[in-house]
């Protein structure tokens, strides 16, 4: 399993919250006595983990000159679960209410991180990524996520295409996002069990992926934009599933 440092009081708190038994070390910044970092420091020594108080220079030397408020903790990322793990869940549930997020190639920290967390309040029950070409699983994507990368599993794949194919022999529908879509996502039935497809940034979803969908749908633009942020857009029509399943 991969260590990563994890830095700032917010995403360190959320550490402590989601995956204290994961943080193996924490530094703290010596003469720094405000209160929510004393409130780390108490959670940090209730759960017995080892705390180096140092001077601010190391902290930046620690956080490669990122802003880290005062306190830096070394913890085991998330692991990121394979494609059989998927087939296995997927057959656990029997299909019923599959809710999944494929992520073709997106390549921004950011981005999965912040579809980590919509995914978290939504229910997805899992996202979908690429092996290659691909952001994995990164302590930026986990302080952007605020939690949710310990709670939503992350699917990595080595062949896209190929789990599209599964999942659909599976009756899995495959509902791909894209601006030239006929139909908006709102004029569509989003209750079956399915797969919503997001492109990478700028670039969309690869030719064979699109390919392997059985519906394509479009956000309505009524501005002069012609897109939104990957990340809202999945916000968005995840919310719009959830939608019209609570509704159902």
């Amino acid at each position: 399993m991969k260590q990563a440092r994890v830095y700032g009081l917010h995403a360190v708190q959320a550490a402590l919250d989601y995956s204290a038994d994961k943080i193996q070390q924490a530094w703290i910044a010596k003469h720094r006595k405000d209160q929510r970092l004393s409130e780390i420091v108490s959670a940090l020594e209730q759960h017995g983990i080892s705390i180096c108080q140092v001077e601010p220079r190391k902290l930046d030397n620690l956080a490669a000159g990122k802003r880290h408020q005062g306190v830096i903790v070394a913890m085991q990322l998330p692991q990121i679960a394979s494609e059989n793990q998927l087939k296995a869940k997927l057959g656990e549930n029997n299909n019923t209410g599959a809710f999944y997020l494929v992520l073709d190639h997106v390549q921004d920290p950011h981005n999965l991180g912040a579809c980590l967390r919509t995914a978290d309040a939504a229910g997805v029950q899992g996202i979908i990524i690429t092996k290659d070409q691909a952001v994995g699983m990164t302590p930026t994507v986990c302080k952007v996520a605020c939690g949710a990368a310990e709670t939503v599993p992350v699917y990595q794949v080595t062949n896209l295409v190929r789990i599209l194919r599964w999942l659909k022999d599976q009756g899995v529908w495959i509902i791909g996002a894209a601006g030239e879509a006929q139909q908006s996502i709102y004029q569509v039935d989003l209750t079956l069990p399915m797969a919503l497809v997001i492109g990478a940034e700028e670039k969309g979803m690869r030719r064979l992926t699109r390919e392997q969908c059985d519906l394509l749908v479009k956000l309505p633009m009524l501005g002069q934009v012609d897109s939104l942020n990957l990340s809202v857009a999945a916000g968005v029509m995840i919310y719009e599933v959830l939608r019209q399943r609570n509704s159902k």
